[in-house]
């Protein structure tokens, strides 16, 4: 069977652990939808050598993402994407931002940034996000 190609970038130069790197964008993918449900994944060995990671990193993705629900491996047949009712997807979206988030915000302050400053922060970095046109008019 031809590997699904899966659009998981790896940045070796990150703090963040390959499994968490790898992870957190599968699960951004099946949540929303880009990844639809009974997608057949590949095996951990040949996503293992796509993502050039060991074969025990993406185990425990896999791993964590059946335990999440996100996932379910049929033995003989394979790991595929699990149903994502639309609550859950909704549930997983906030969840998933309100940890980046928190995680800004904790960075911030371990550096001394204050509350008005992280809240300006996060309004010029909304802006930049969703209006990038506006801002050099």
């Amino acid at each position: 069977m031809q590997g699904l190609n899966i659009p998981i970038q790896i940045n070796e130069n990150s703090a963040e652990p390959l499994y968490h790197q790898i992870e957190n964008q599968l699960r951004s993918l099946i949540i929303t939808g880009q990844l639809g449900e009974g997608t057949h994944l590949p095996s951990i060995r040949e996503f293992a050598g796509s993502l050039n990671c060991s074969v025990i990193t993406v185990r425990r993705v896999y791993q964590d993402l059946e335990n999440e629900g996100l996932l379910r491996t049929k033995q003989g047949t394979g790991t595929f994407v699990a149903k994502v009712e639309a609550g859950d997807r909704e549930t997983y979206k906030l969840t998933a931002a309100r940890e980046a988030l928190q995680a800004a915000v904790l960075s911030g302050k371990s550096v001394g940034c204050s509350e008005e400053e992280m809240a300006r922060l996060f309004q010029e970095i909304l802006q930049l996000i969703y209006y990038p046109k506006i801002r050099g008019e």
